[in-house]
């Protein structure tokens, strides 16, 4: 029956219902594409809904999501892609009621026997060559039908059936054997090597099916002479046309400049210059990707003028070292190729374009392939300067044991020893490890079939936005921003999930101008000092986060009785001026590790005083970035809190202190150090955690409930200081959070006291999403 319905899509007379199973993938959507150009009514199903099934809706496909047994009803037809097993609801429903079961090759075949076929094979390089072998045709008039296996701006879509044109130009899968479907007019072999050997036995079998295409191809057979294998099955071939950097071949190249997005070379048929091409797309392994092009296009009769045209435009498909980001700093690839020989020959393009460093995100596909080529894999990234791996992209595989993103790794730390190695099992831990490696110069390329592309268009969206602000910054007398910086480097107990944006201006008009050009993105802002009495949560801060803390900010001087401080000031630094000044009341400000910033914003204190007790009058960014100073007295503030200043952003203060000899201070000071030492433990800590609540501290609360040493994860309370959590090292923020929640229980059940956490809790429990 299967051979009977073939038949019929072969011969094209007879309208049927097809129905595919698996439509979303590129393939398969493909296909759909060119039934629906041939009249046929299709419908299909996959497990989710994307851009690619909403775009053939609105062409006609009946879609179905999620997968069900009732949609293949009134099917004279279901196609299924090699992902698709048994099992799968529809794939047993078309079975148990009789309906023909063909696979997508065999399909694709059927629909390419009715034009003179033109089948791109090899290991790699297909989608490219073959989307660049219809482009040239296009170009020089032959009206060609088309199927490729991505996205291809230039052509319009991944499929298309042309009535008027003889030719098709067909990307061919050798991954599941299907290869020997094909019966075209010819054939383009770009490589072959040892892959999907989950499949095959060895390389011999995937010779074997190469070979048996190579006896159905009744025209042109145009090889890759620098490819051994290729050239074994191939040379000597009638109508045999080689290509390769050698004169001696057919048709070969000769390559003149390499530039960061085209190469210029001449082209030679036989030893005789044929022209000058300007390839609209980087690389060497490009370069031979064309003349593929090149060999076919000029043996089927279409001039050269034409094809140096459609070469010179020419942009690549999808996820083909596309630049996903170009600025003045920085540079964002993605690139498909999930081989060791493809990536090599795109890191070595990527090389070519003289970046300071190359930083590479590799998500590996498929565990078989892991497992079977681990030693190739550590000999592909020797250009690499910073080297992430994800986990294993799994496709359709089950795991395999000891196999993942580590297998890769060690064999790289192995082979390429100079290579900086990181392992991020999860996108969204590769992005933020990247975002805060990345420095000014650096290249970065992310390389995968899988979904690893989305970190790199998660950085480039957040990259344009940090060279925006940098350029801010520098026209106002410089400063820092960085890409999701980890807070657990700025705050005192060392915890805390990165910062979107992190940002150091210098200057009190930089911070006035980047918070005006965050309002205006309606990016959120968050001003953080040395990041005491403060807990950031594990999945990081959404936005931007100023740290006042350098150049203006940390000025301090003395005039008379009155310290003018800005907000970056350590309070250690302003008890250290006060005294060299002879000013007393600011001994206490030697026990509190914190800066001026966040003693405004906290109202902080020790030894009975706090911050506003010494406040003249406070200078302010306001919500619109400008410039504002106002009184003590027009400033609302209350014990370890001043509201307006969670709102605007204090930059400088006026303090007042009064005149006292020097052993007086130095008496205080040494009490208040002394205090510090005997009662606060030493440790990564965020301070006291919980308000007092009235008539008993809350250190002695805890004390007396006998919650001392109390623990969760690596958050313990203190043994010296019952107010104090630590983080023992290793641990989480959830690890506090949970501990604190345990406390507060405690309290509330045994003694009816409510407790207030004094510390600031703050940011996301999850990362950001991508």
């Amino acid at each position: 029956m299967n051979h009977a319905v073939v038949s019929l899509l072969k011969e094209g007379r007879h309208k049927m219902h097809v129905h595919l199973i698996g439509v979303a993938g590129s393939g398969m959507s493909g296909l759909a594409l060119l039934l629906m150009e041939l009249g046929h009514k299709v419908s299909g199903s996959d497990k989710v809904t994307t851009l690619e099934t909403e775009r053939m809706e609105k062409k006609g496909l009946i879609f179905h999501c999620p997968q069900s047994e009732r949609e293949v009803e009134g099917a004279d037809m279901v196609i299924y892609s090699s992902a698709v097993k048994p099992g799968n609801p529809a794939y047993e429903a078309a079975y148990r009621h009789g309906i023909p079961l063909v696979r997508r090759a065999e399909a694709l075949a059927a629909i390419m026997a009715r034009k003179h076929g033109v089948v791109v094979a090899g290991t790699h390089g297909k989608t490219t060559t073959s989307s660049m072998a219809a482009h040239v045709l296009r170009v020089g008039g032959a009206k060609p039908s088309h199927y490729v296996g991505a996205e291809i701006p230039i052509l319009g879509s991944n499929a298309h059936w042309d009535d008027a044109g003889e030719l098709f130009v067909a990307e061919g899968d050798e991954s599941d054997g299907t290869l020997v479907k094909f019966e075209p007019r010819h054939a383009i072999i770009l490589n072959i090597e040892a892959e999907h050997l989950d499949y095959y036995e060895d390389l011999n079998e995937i010779k074997l099916v190469f070979r048996q295409l190579l006896e159905k191809t009744s025209g042109y057979s145009v090889y890759c002479a620098e490819d051994p294998v290729a050239t074994e099955l191939c040379e000597g071939r009638k109508n045999g046309i080689s290509y390769g950097w050698s004169r001696d071949h057919n048709f070969s190249a000769n390559i003149l400049e390499l530039r960061p997005a085209q190469t210029r070379y001449e082209v030679f048929q036989k030893g005789e210059l044929l022209g000058e091409v300007l390839l609209g797309i980087p690389g060497r392994h490009n370069v031979l990707n064309s003349l593929a092009a090149i060999s076919l296009a000029v043996s089927v009769g279409v001039p050269f003028s034409s094809i140096k045209q459609a070469l010179e435009s020419f942009r690549g498909a999808r996820r083909r070292f596309e630049v996903k980001y170009s600025g003045s700093q920085y540079q964002i690839i993605d690139d498909y190729g999930h081989h060791p020989t493809e990536i090599k020959a795109t890191l070595a393009t990527a090389k070519a374009l003289n970046p300071k460093r190359i930083v590479c995100l590799f998500q590996p596909h498929r565990y078989s392939r892991t497992q079977l080529l681990k030693q190739e894999f550590g000999g592909a990234f020797n250009d690499v300067d910073v080297l992430c791996v994800t986990d294993v992209y799994a496709a359709s595989e089950k795991p395999l044991p000891g196999v993942s993103g580590e297998t890769i790794l060690e064999e790289v730390k192995l082979q390429a020893p100079g290579v900086e190695c990181h392992s991020t099992p999860k996108l969204l831990n590769a992005r933020d490890l990247i975002g805060s490696k990345l420095r000014p110069g650096d290249l970065l390329i992310t390389l995968g079939a899988g979904n690893v592309h989305e970190v790199g268009s998660a950085l480039a969206r957040d990259l344009k936005v940090a060279e925006q602000l940098t350029t801010v910054l520098n026209r106002e007398g410089g400063g820092t921003v960085k890409l999701y910086e980890p807070m657990a480097n700025h705050t005192t107990i060392r915890l805390g999930g990165p910062a979107q944006y992190w940002i150091e201006p210098m200057t009190i008009q930089g911070f006035a101008e980047v918070v005006k050009a965050l309002r205006a993105a309606l990016i959120p802002i968050r001003v953080i000092g040395r990041g005491s009495n403060l807990l950031v949560r594990d999945g990081g801060i959404k936005g931007a986060v100023l740290h006042p803390s350098k150049g203006e900010f940390d000025e301090v001087r003395v005039d008379g009785n009155f310290i003018f401080a800005a907000t970056g000031v350590r309070l250690k630094k302003i008890a250290s001026a006060a005294r060299a000044a002879g000013l007393g009341g600011f001994e206490w400000m030697e026990g509190i590790p914190g800066n001026l910033g966040g003693a405004l914003r906290m109202n902080a204190g020790a030894m009975g005083l706090q911050t506003f007790d010494q406040v003249v009058s406070v200078r302010f960014l306001d919500g619109n970035g400008e410039l504002r100073e106002k009184m003590k007295h027009e400033i609302d503030h209350q014990y370890r809190s001043v509201p307006e200043l969670d709102r605007h952003f204090a930059v400088s203060a006026v303090l007042q202190g009064r005149p006292a000899e020097a052993a007086e201070i130095d008496e205080k000071l040494a009490a208040s150090h002394q205090k510090r030492r005997g009662s606060q433990p030493i440790g990564a800590s965020a301070g006291c955690i919980f308000k007092n609540p009235g008539p008993v501290p809350a250190g002695k609360l805890v004390d007396e409930l006998g919650l001392k040493g109390r623990s969760f994860g690596k958050a313990i309370v203190s043994d010296v200081h019952g107010n104090f959590i630590l983080n023992s090292g290793g641990g989480t923020a959830r690890d506090v959070q949970d501990l604190i929640s345990d406390i507060k229980q405690v309290a509330l059940q045994e003694r009816g006291i409510m407790l207030e956490t004094e510390v600031q809790i703050i940011g996301e429990e999850e990362p950001l999403p991508l």
